[in-house]
């Protein structure tokens, strides 16, 4: 099973970096990092740098397309290269699926229109402004696209794609092998949890991070 997973300037490591923890443990799973040239791709904090093995087309048709979010996506947006890419995938692929901004690409290219899907808190209105129906979820599968929130979120999400992929028992055995248990100290995970205060640290940051 071939799995592609489209990197570009400023993605958010996590997003690309937390499912590959889960899906590479598929049998017969193979991940690709791809980008718009073979090399390296830097992250958003621009403190890590990865290295591709080839540029998104060189997958035209995998089976999971796994897209990453980050302060990237917004300059794709309308880069018709990314978005005729990310359409051909999707038509072939068996499942589509994005972690936080990621989904904004997948509704820029037409994937999500008038679908349900998720993203990072901060960008709901901006996924739906791009045709999408945003919901306040972690998780969100709408047959074979399967969304997920900021950041973290994208474990949870490899893990639900692992269970349909290779069945419950593989799922909660590779949720097992990597101990994901989360017991989080403070209960700020979402916009729904954090006291506004908080929320307005984080619009700051990025705001900040975003220029």
């Amino acid at each position: 099973m071939e799995i592609a997973v489209p990197l570009f300037d400023r993605f958010t490591a996590l997003d690309a970096v937390g499912p590959y923890e889960v899906l590479s443990r598929l049998p017969g799973a193979i991940v690709r990092f791809l980008g718009p040239v073979a090399g390296a791709v830097r992250t958003d904090t621009r403190m890590l740098t990865l290295e591709t093995e080839g540029v998104w087309e060189d997958v035209p048709e995998p089976d999971v397309l796994l897209v990453p979010g980050g302060f990237g996506t917004r300059e794709l947006l309308k880069d018709e290269r990314m978005l005729r890419w990310l359409r051909h995938a999707h038509e072939q692929s068996l499942w589509t699926t994005s972690v936080c901004t990621g989904s904004l690409l997948l509704a820029a290219a037409g994937i999500l229109d008038g679908v349900d899907a998720t993203t990072h808190w901060a960008a709901r209105d901006l996924l739906g402004s791009l045709g999408a129906r945003p919901l306040a979820e972690r998780v969100v599968q709408r047959g074979k696209i399967i969304t997920a929130a900021g950041v973290s979120a994208g474990i949870d999400m490899a893990l639900v794609l692992a269970g349909r992929i290779a069945g419950d028992e593989v799922g909660q055995a590779i949720q097992l092998s990597i101990e994901y248990d989360p017991n989080p100290p403070f209960v700020t995970g979402s916009l729904e949890k954090a006291p506004s205060h908080i929320a307005d640290l984080v619009r700051s940051a990025e705001a900040a991070q975003s220029t």
